[in-house]
């Protein structure tokens, strides 16, 4: 699965599925998949809705890692080509 392969490679290990960091590259590896179903469903606002709060709790998750952890949260956001 997708996730698993995202988990193995964000996290701490293959089961850390908690760590902040691994949330991040799991909304944004379904944030990426909502875009481009959006651009092909242009009416679809239930998923654009949806699309509009992963990116509110991934935005919420960045700012609490830049807070705790600036070091990870720039190598992070490198991995993930998320700001420039």
């Amino acid at each position: 699965m997708v996730s698993e392969k995202v988990i193995a490679k964000y996290g701490k290990n293959k089961n850390d599925s908690g760590s902040t960091s691994a949330q991040i590259a799991l909304f944004t590896d379904r944030i990426n998949e909502l875009n481009e179903h959006l651009k092909n469903n242009k009416k679809d606002n239930s998923s654009r809705r949806g699309l509009m709060t992963m990116v509110s709790k991934r935005r919420k998750l960045l700012k609490y890692l830049q807070r705790n952890d600036i070091q990870l949260y720039t190598d992070l956001i490198k991995k993930l080509k998320i700001r420039k």
